[in-house]
């Protein structure tokens, strides 16, 4: 009974872990932990099982994103969360589907933020908790929840960007792949938004600029300047990583990069280009 009851919550506990720490490993330690202490409540005491879980899941999420934080400090160059990989079009029956639509750009705001307020604003914004439900989960009045989700929004910005048509980034990758092809780093800075924001995830393991790099003339000349860089027999891959459009590289079958567009209004306003092989090695290209 307990598994029965735990696994109709596994996706909305993977989504807020994974939200939480930026890292589908570490969240699936999270929502382990938090089954084996499920495992030895008695039901009996339990009034409503979705509310138990997610509290329990969320408090060791805070504990457990604390201890992260210490760690993505003495992090070489920019941190960039972990992302999912999945094909172009979306799997309904994935066990993270949740965690899958946190785009990265969400998640990079989210560590702007201290654990308890990251908690009350993903529960609030992405998960659609009502401030009595937050109250309980983080053990705090439904007032204070307001007024931390009010500060968080401050630092954080807006998280509910809507997503571009898949005609529009169609043409953004199509116009990306043969500018970058072709050398032209003109042709490439035309899909950017002039203050696009380029971050580069090679965590002192792998070649990446070790500060963000701004402007369209700037990423482009970037972009096409790391070109040659790439191994002879790289396949290259369209896929959707926390549902953003994405190039992954793919040598000899093993993930060797991925670079994730931000899109709005037709042009990308940021890329972020994961390098660190670390993570890399843990992404899943789909068939």
């Amino acid at each position: 009974m307990h598994t029965e009851l735990f696994e109709q919550h596994r996706s909305r506990l993977t989504g807020i872990a994974y939200g939480m720490l930026g890292s589908l490993m570490d969240a699936e330690d999270v929502v382990q932990d938090t089954y084996l202490r499920w495992a030895g409540i008695d039901l009996a005491t339990v009034d409503a099982p979705a509310a138990f879980l997610t509290t329990m899941c969320t408090r060791i999420a805070i504990d457990r994103l604390r201890s992260a934080r210490v760690r993505r400090e003495r992090y070489v160059g920019p941190w960039l969360p972990e992302p999912i990989i999945g094909s172009v079009e979306p799997d309904p029956a994935d066990v993270v589907g949740e965690a899958e639509s946190l785009s990265l750009a969400m998640l990079v705001a989210l560590e702007r933020l201290q654990p308890v307020e990251r908690a009350v604003l993903l529960l609030r914004e992405v998960f659609d908790y009502d401030y009595t439900e937050i109250a309980d989960i983080v053990d705090k009045s439904p007032a204070n929840c307001r007024q931390i989700a009010v500060r968080a929004r401050e630092r954080a910005g807006d998280l509910s960007r809507s997503r571009p048509t898949s005609d529009a980034e169609n043409a953004i990758i199509s116009r990306y792949v043969e500018a970058v092809t072709a050398g032209d780093v003109d042709r490439l800075a035309e899909i950017f938004a002039d203050d696009v924001v380029l971050w580069a995830d090679g965590g002192g393991k792998a070649r990446a600029a070790r500060h963000p790099l701004f402007g369209a003339t700037r990423v482009a000349r970037h972009l096409v300047g790391v070109q040659p860089q790439t191994p002879p027999g790289t396949e290259v891959r369209l896929v959707r990583a926390n549902g953003e459009i994405s190039i992954l590289g793919l040598l000899d079958g093993t993930p060797i990069g991925l670079i994730v567009f931000e899109v709005q209004d037709d042009l990308v306003i940021g890329v972020r280009a994961l390098l660190n092989p670390e993570k890399l090695e843990r992404l899943q290209p789909a068939d």
